[in-house]
């Protein structure tokens, strides 16, 4: 199977509310990169909600969306988790989670109810973020002398290349993000400029 060109996901964080019959829903959408930014925002939404009845979980992560997880939180089993991925993939989206708060009002909503609610909050919550498509890249270290800076920037800005850090000195460093589909022969073209290094990076920055 091809590695996927592209890729769909949220803009920006974004919140939505939801209520029924005295239960109020609030989503939280945000766009993650990693499993620790995951954990890390859901333990900040329990301690910002400890009240809460529920605090659910969803997410799908990858630029193929392979490594995913539905949380129900004590709520009857397929009536949280799953619809708030259902949310997720109706749009089509990776690389983003989704944690939705439930406030319990007293009366119960039934298994109908709760999908139709976290489903709904949760989709909302998406939309509200904004919807971007990205390009799949790979992420390279570059350095050149400053005279050529200009002539670097010209050959990124035509692959269609993100800097992501640049030290500007007398020898400037960079860190760019490059198009899988231009990233060999940028690769190339950079290399043939006499005194500019580029290797791949060795960790794994946020693109």
């Amino acid at each position: 199977m091809p590695e996927p060109r592209s890729y769909s996901t949220l803009v920006k964080p974004a919140t939505a509310e939801y209520r029924d019959r005295g239960s109020r829903f609030l989503a939280f959408a945000n766009p993650v990169q990693n499993l620790e930014s995951i954990k890390a925002l859901h333990k900040a939404l329990k301690q910002e909600h400890p009240k809460a009845n529920h605090h659910c979980l969803a997410f799908r992560l990858g630029y193929d969306g392979t490594q995913f997880r539905a949380s129900d939180d004590g709520e009857p089993s397929g009536s949280a988790g799953r619809p708030m991925l259902g949310a997720i993939d109706r749009l089509g989206l990776t690389n983003v989670m989704l944690v939705v708060v439930r406030y319990f009002g007293g009366t119960l909503l039934g298994v109908p109810g709760l999908i139709q609610a976290y489903g709904s909050v949760a989709e909302e919550a998406l939309r509200a973020g904004g919807l971007l498509t990205k390009w799949v890249c790979a992420v390279y270290e570059l350095e050149c002398s400053y005279a050529q800076l200009n002539e670097v920037r010209h050959l990124l800005l035509r692959s269609e290349a993100e800097i992501l850090h640049q030290d500007l000195q007398l020898f400037c460093r960079l860190r760019v993000a490059i198009p899988l589909h231009h990233a060999e022969a940028c690769v190339v073209q950079l290399s043939e400029l006499r005194g500019v290094q580029v290797k791949p990076c060795t960790e794994a920055p946020d693109v």
